[in-house]
């Protein structure tokens, strides 16, 4: 258990993804350029062996803004999206309907 001022720590925040590609040498990493409103991003995220780079472009998805950056694969990600982990692989999280780029998640 974790106190609830922990959780307060976290920025999750709505984000849409603009541009979506294969990282070289990975079966499971995809670089994704995300659009968080006033900024825009790069993510590196292990759902390749779920999703096509083609099939996520313009998604809304969850991610942790607030994240320090760490390099995988030699390219810097800037922040986590959030998935659910299943025995097939990753489902990402997704707004159920449009929510403004950048929103908050409370």
């Amino acid at each position: 258990m974790i106190p609830y001022s922990d959780f307060q720590k976290l920025e999750l925040r709505v984000a849409k993804i603009l541009e979506a590609a294969r990282v070289e040498g990975s079966d499971k990493l995809l670089r994704l350029q995300v659009d968080l409103g006033e900024e825009k991003r790069q993510i590196i995220a292990g759902i390749g062996k779920m999703y096509n780079p083609e099939d996520v472009i313009a998604k809304e998805i969850i991610i942790v803004a607030n994240l320090e950056p760490r390099k995988l694969m030699g390219l810097e990600s800037q922040g986590m999206l959030l998935a659910a982990d299943t025995l097939g692989g990753p489902v990402v999280l997704e707004p159920d309907r449009e929510v403004s780029v950048g929103a908050n998640i409370k």
